[in-house]
C-alpha cells in the first residue's frame, strides 16, 4: 500500500495527496493506492500538481494500516508525518488531530 506525498511550494509543508486531487497535511487523510497501476494514476495527479506549482519533489511512499490508521513504514516518512525530532512542541505532533 502505497501514498503519494510531497512538499507544498508554497511553505515547504509536507502534504499527502488526498481524495479528488486534494493535498492534505496528516498522512492519516491521505489516498492509498494499491498495485502498479493505481499508483501511476496517484503519481500522474502529483506530477500535474508539481508541473501547476501546487507542490514540489512527489513521489510514492510506503504505508501500512495500524488500527484502521496510516502509517508510514520507513523512519524518515514517520519523522516527515510527525515534525521535528529536536522540538516536539512545534510541527504536526504539536497539533491535537486524531483524524
Amino acid at each position: 500500500m502505497k501514498v503519494i506525498t510531497a512538499n507544498r511550494l508554497l511553505n515547504g509543508d509536507v502534504v499527502w495527496l488526498g481524495e479528488n486531487g486534494n493535498w492534505v497535511e496528516r498522512v492519516t487523510l491521505a489516498s492509498t493506492f494499491e498495485g502498479k497501476d493505481q499508483v501511476a494514476q496517484g503519481l500522474a495527479i502529483g506530477q500535474g500538481a508539481e508541473k501547476a506549482q501546487k507542490v514540489v519533489g512527489v513521489y510514492e511512499m510506503d504505508v501500512t494500516l495500524e488500527d484502521g490508521v496510516i502509517v508510514p513504514v520507513r523512519l524518515r516518512e514517520r519523522i516527515r508525518a510527525a515534525g521535528p525530532t529536536t522540538h516536539p512542541q512545534f510541527g504536526k505532533q504539536a497539533q491535537a488531530v486524531s483524524a
